[in-house]
């Protein structure tokens, strides 16, 4: 059963499992915030700064929150290239720690509008503190789920998100939701997970450890795929970031014994993941 085909019940228990994820790591973000304890990205021993898929994405002297630049678990930066204009209105899928709203909000100023969707009510929390550090006005915050947008039919102009379609377990309905809520000539833009190749269901498993893809990537023909019966046009895959074989070896010594899959140790997956995976830029367009 392929992670954009799960049963109700487990489709729910991904969900589930995410949003736990999620919330303990803006729990943690907001008692870094605090004073009170060290902060560490949702699926790895360190901060997000020293991690090899959420590091060096933006430039640190640009952003216009430290706080949310710290709470970021992307893994790309896609309001970089998503070529956003004043006057739009832009919508991010899986906000976080709203980081990429506060910077599309800024980037469409004047007259248009950045809106997040997150499930977390933690991450929420977090990326409205951010947003009030930062004194941007023409962002909002939304509590619902990537596979059912609580905004009507044609109200966006591009569609952004950053490492969070991995994760859904319904990853159709996604890009159907994505579709609907755009207007016509609007654009897909998001930074993601990819396969390179297709994995051994163990080896995703230890992929979805290193990045949070609990549900599992999608190969970069599969995405293109996917987005064409969604009804764009143009679908495209971009590679922005290969993971050297360094790359490998830090992650997994992020890893505990306990993570691996029996008979598989860490020199053996580093080996079998070599060149499986990176980040990715998809972009496609609503017909006009």
């Amino acid at each position: 059963m392929t992670a954009s085909s799960a049963s109700p019940s487990a489709a729910d228990d991904i969900r589930e499992a995410v949003r736990e994820r999620y919330a303990a790591s803006a729990r943690s973000a907001l008692a870094v915030a605090d004073d009170s304890c060290c902060g560490t990205r949702c699926c790895s021993d360190g901060p997000a700064a020293s991690d090899p898929i959420s590091g060096d994405l933006y430039d640190a002297d640009a952003v216009p929150s430290a706080g949310a630049l710290a709470a970021s678990l992307g893994c790309g930066n896609p309001t970089l290239l998503a070529d956003l204009q004043p006057g739009q209105d832009v919508l991010d899928l899986g906000s976080g720690g709203g980081l990429d709203v506060l910077l599309s909000a800024r980037r469409v100023a004047p007259g248009g509008t950045a809106y997040g969707l997150d499930m977390t009510p933690e991450m929420l929390d977090l990326a409205r503190r951010h947003q009030a550090e930062a004194g941007i006005g023409n962002a909002e915050f939304m509590l619902g789920t990537i596979e059912s947008i609580p905004l009507p039919d044609n109200a966006v102009d591009v569609v952004i998100s950053n490492c969070v379609i991995n994760l859904s377990a319904d990853k159709d309905a996604v890009l159907r939701e994505a579709a609907r809520v755009l207007r016509p000539g609007g654009r897909f833009a998001v930074s993601d997970i990819v396969l390179l190749r297709p994995l051994a269901p163990e080896l995703t498993g230890i992929v979805a450890l290193w990045t949070g893809c609990i549900a599992g990537a999608l190969l970069e023909t599969d995405y293109v795929a996917r987005l064409t019966a969604a009804g764009f046009e143009d679908a495209s895959v971009e590679v922005t970031r290969r993971y050297t074989r360094a790359d490998l070896e830090d992650l997994a010594a992020r890893l505990a014994p306990a993570d691996l899959p029996t008979g598989v140790d860490v020199a053996a997956a580093v080996d079998a993941l070599d060149g499986a995976f990176a980040s990715a830029f998809v972009r496609a367009i609503m017909p006009a």
